[in-house]
């Protein structure tokens, strides 16, 4: 009997997936203006976005996602590029989190660990993670619901403690009005495209739209819940940071656990040891979860003659995609291996940043395609519409897509010549055009072997 993917299983799906734990450190280092950006981006991003993924995810239904849409919309080139750009970003993401393992153990034990042990911890994780994603996801629901109320619990956590260390103590940063008003000097508005990455991966629920009892109801559904749901949780979160540690003060990779100490006054007492576990393994729910999708979407464009055909392979048991899977494991672990000889003090916000800009550049031919599609392809039926006339819906895809290439600007070209600058930006910038040099080449490849078999 086929397992079903319930609304509350979507609901906890998009928390696990969208609420990502780990980045609330970035953003708090916005300071207080986070929480203007986090109202504007809010309504200028996530709705919008979250509406155009409800309509797009309803109306085309199946394993493609974001790279489907595309397609349809531009054509295969394009799509092969969508779905590189798609894929890169997760074994950059994943090596990122594996790096926090060794210092979150660190933190808990006061043991400074060697290059090798912790290469050794990073590379379990790594691999952990690739075994769970060989199964499907109905396998894995409880994985993806514990994380959720795990990261759940996380955030309430730090908000309450936040409440009490105000309260009680007094607050890091002084909260006026002016200091809540927007921030544009560059270090806060290079970490802007975090708050728009936490607001990503609504269409991922989408790809499970085949395990669903009705897909064309519970993906609007759990799109909307779930956002609401993470607005409330992620400004509850930045609070509690904000009261904990002075702005300048705050470190990208420890922040949550460093403010969890200091509000508690205990460095490895029983609550920051809880958060610190319960922490690593929201880890391992994030990456799974986003697996899940990234694997679909990269062996549905292998199949398509888009991605290389090792992203094909699928287990000849269960048909998950387990060439996706397996290539995510190898080159998280080739970035690892590599990472102890990259000159850079910040090795998580620096691979963190690069996952974050090929991540963004995936989306910014979405909102494009939408209207294109609302065009060519006016007749299908659309379970889900996004309301408005012809005007509302333009500005619905437009707007987002300017706040996209407007935080791939500030995350990843440097906008000054200082060297600080220069060092914490340019391994990003190298990184990005690389990765984008090698999708070139995969999609001009893939594009010249069509053509001489005539597809």
């Amino acid at each position: 009997m086929k397992k079903e993917f319930h609304l509350m299983d979507a609901v906890m799906t998009v928390i696990c997936v969208v609420f990502v734990a780990e980045a609330a450190a970035p953003v708090a280092a916005v300071g207080n203006s986070q929480y203007f950006w986090w109202i504007f981006l809010l309504i200028t991003f996530l709705l919008p976005y979250g509406l155009i993924s409800a309509e797009l995810g309803t109306t085309y239904e199946g394993e493609g996602g974001i790279y489907d849409w595309v397609s349809k919309a531009y054509g295969k080139r394009w799509g092969g590029r969508v779905s590189w750009y798609y894929w890169i970003n997760f074994p950059l993401w994943m090596a990122s989190l594996a790096l926090m393992f060794p210092d979150t153990i660190g933190m808990l034990t006061g043991i400074q660990m060697g290059v090798v042990p912790s290469l050794i911890i990073e590379l379990a994780f790594i691999w952990i993670v690739i075994f769970i994603s060989f199964f499907p996801v109905c396998d894995s629901t409880w994985i993806l619901n514990g994380a959720a109320v795990i990261k759940v619990l996380i955030a309430l956590t730090l908000g309450i403690l936040g409440i009490y260390g105000a309260v009680n103590h007094g607050m890091a940063n002084t909260y006026t009005l002016k200091s809540l008003l927007p921030s544009f000097d560059l270090d806060s508005l290079s970490y802007i495209s975090v708050i728009i990455f936490n607001c990503l991966g609504f269409e991922v629920v989408c790809t499970f739209a085949d395990d669903m009892e009705n897909p064309k109801k519970q993906i609007p559904q759990a799109i909307i819940i779930g956002g609401v749901a993470i607005a409330a949780i992620y400004i509850f979160m930045a609070f509690g940071i904000g009261v904990a540690i002075p702005t300048d003060q705050i470190s990208t990779s420890t922040g949550l656990l460093d403010s969890i100490q200091l509000l508690t006054g205990h460095p490895t007492g029983i609550i920051v040891t809880v958060v610190a576990i319960a922490f690593l393994l929201t880890l391992f729910g994030n990456m799974i979860s986003w697996s899940l999708g990234v694997n679909n979407v990269a062996a549905y464009a292998a199949d398509n003659g888009d991605m290389p055909s090792v992203f094909g392979i699928r287990s000849a048991k269960n048909d998950m995609p387990v060439g996706a899977s397996i290539m995510n494991g190898i080159v998280a672990s080739l970035i690892l291996i590599i990472a102890p000889f990259i000159p850079n003090q910040e090795l998580f916000w620096c691979f963190f940043a690069l996952n974050l800009f090929m991540f963004l550049l995936a989306y910014v031919p979405v909102f494009p395609a939408f209207l294109k599609l609302r065009n060519i392809d006016g007749d299908r039926p659309r379970p889900f519409k996004v309301p408005g006339g012809p005007a509302a819906i333009h500005i619905i895809a437009i707007v987002p897509m300017i706040m996209l290439v407007i935080s791939l600007i500030f995350t990843a070209v440097p906008l000054s010549l200082d060297r600080e600058t220069l060092e914490g930006v340019l391994p990003i910038t190298i990184g990005a055009i690389l990765c984008i040099l090698i999708g070139e080449i995969i999609v001009c490849m893939k594009r010249k072997n069509c053509r001489k078999e005539g597809c």
